[in-house]
């Protein structure tokens, strides 16, 4: 018995006298403990957090967070069998701590990606975007890993290195400029709230103009209405104007500016015959009651002479029809009535003289907007010679025909 033992014991002795032997040995070791690491344990985890009921953990695994940590096992039983090689175990120590450092920067890349993708999926995602903070702070765990990379494999201490960077600031300010302005700017939207994920965004000089889909640490990207893609610079879109279209879409309503051009020539006093026509407007017999009762009070106070049309207040046509605008928006269902309501008159040019709409729909969704917008003009342009108005257009060559004609 004593006799086998010896005789192992001088296998032993051979086999660790043998540095190419050993050196097989060791490699074989590590990639079995991989395999255990990665075949093994590793699937055992995966089937595992298939049956969680949070998603977190799959997250991780799909980012490969676990599947980097693996590569681990095998350089630590490297890293433990250096004693083995004692005249290169400080260099085996020296690149497998390099390595170890590579691999945990790896892991923590992967790790900050798997945050980014939870925080997204969160409700916190709508009131702060922090893809930028997490693109910066890969940058600097990956400048600092390399530092300390560099420092192991030179067997220096990382401070060593650190103070030579001084003499370097300048060099690093050029090569990184476009980083530090985006870091800055990408303070400036999160801290100022200047825009976010899903606000519409209007940047005419880089001709953008949609919503935001993403905002990362360089750049912003805006898909505009006809699905492309804008990808502006973040610094140069905070050193330029924009706009930012959330106030209307969190308060609403979105906006209805636009005039009707009137034929100057067409507007007069409203007689009898016209008053007893707009009575049977049911939307705007209220205000002719109101309006004619308050004229009539005013013009008999006055001893006005009645016989002609120009003596004393009268209403007219145009001003009729644009209280008929009132009272059509003030009774339509689609228009906002607590935001700015107003119906006026502009002044008067060569285009004739406008009556703006100035009224809030109480939605913000476009394709609807355009059609309530459109559903509005429509009758507002058919009713108009409802009240012996018409619209001014610029004459065309069918107008000129039929005054060659006469």
């Amino acid at each position: 018995m004593n006799e086998k033992y010896i005789a192992m014991q001088d296998k032993l002795l051979d086999m660790t006298s043998n540095p190419y032997l050993l050196t097989v040995v060791v490699l074989v070791a590590s990639y079995l403990a991989y395999l255990i690491a990665s075949r093994i344990i590793l699937v055992s985890l995966n089937k595992l957090f298939k049956h969680t009921a949070t998603h977190l953990d799959d997250v991780f695994v799909k980012q490969g967070v676990f599947k980097r940590l693996a590569f681990i096992v095998p350089l630590l039983v490297v890293y433990l069998s250096a004693e083995l090689f004692p005249e290169y175990s400080h260099y085996i120590r020296q690149l497998l701590s390099a390595l170890l450092v590579i691999i945990f920067i790896l892991v923590m890349n992967a790790v900050l990606d798997a945050a980014s993708i939870i925080y997204k999926q969160s409700k916190f995602a709508q009131i702060l975007n922090i893809k930028s903070y997490l693109q910066i702070t890969k940058l600097i765990l990956n400048i600092l890993g390399g530092i300390l990379v560099i420092a192991i494999v030179i067997d220096k201490s990382p401070v060593y290195l650190l103070s030579g960077l001084g003499a370097l600031t300048a060099v690093l300010l050029l090569i990184f400029k476009d980083t530090i302005l985006s870091f800055v700017a990408s303070i400036q939207i999160h801290s100022n709230n200047l825009f976010k994920i899903g606000d519409w965004l209007e940047a005419p000089q880089f001709g953008a103009d949609g919503d935001v889909i993403d905002i990362a640490l360089h750049t912003v990207k805006i898909q505009n209405w006809d699905k492309t893609i804008s990808i502006i610079p973040s610094h140069k879109l905070i050193d330029s104007s924009f706009k930012n279209w959330r106030g209307m879409s969190e308060s609403g309503g979105r906006r209805i500016k636009r005039a009707i051009y009137i034929d100057q020539t067409s507007i007069r006093f409203c007689d009898e015959k016209i008053l007893e026509k707009f009575r049977s407007f049911e939307i705007l017999a209220p205000y002719l009651d109101s309006k004619l009762s308050e004229i009539e009070v005013s013009n008999s106070d006055n001893n006005i002479n009645m016989q002609t049309l120009v003596n004393g207040r009268r209403l007219t046509n145009i001003g009729s029809f644009r209280a008929y605008i009132e009272a059509y928006l003030r009774n339509h269902a689609m228009i906002h009535q607590k935001l700015t309501f107003l119906v006026r008159q502009l002044a008067p040019s060569e285009k004739g003289l406008a009556i703006e709409i100035y009224v809030f729909t109480n939605i913000t969704e476009w394709i609807a907007y355009e059609a309530i917008q459109a559903d509005i003009f429509d009758h507002l342009l058919a009713v108009l010679t409802e009240f012996e108005l018409q619209v001014f257009q610029n004459p065309t060559g069918k107008n000129f025909e039929q005054l060659g004609s006469h």
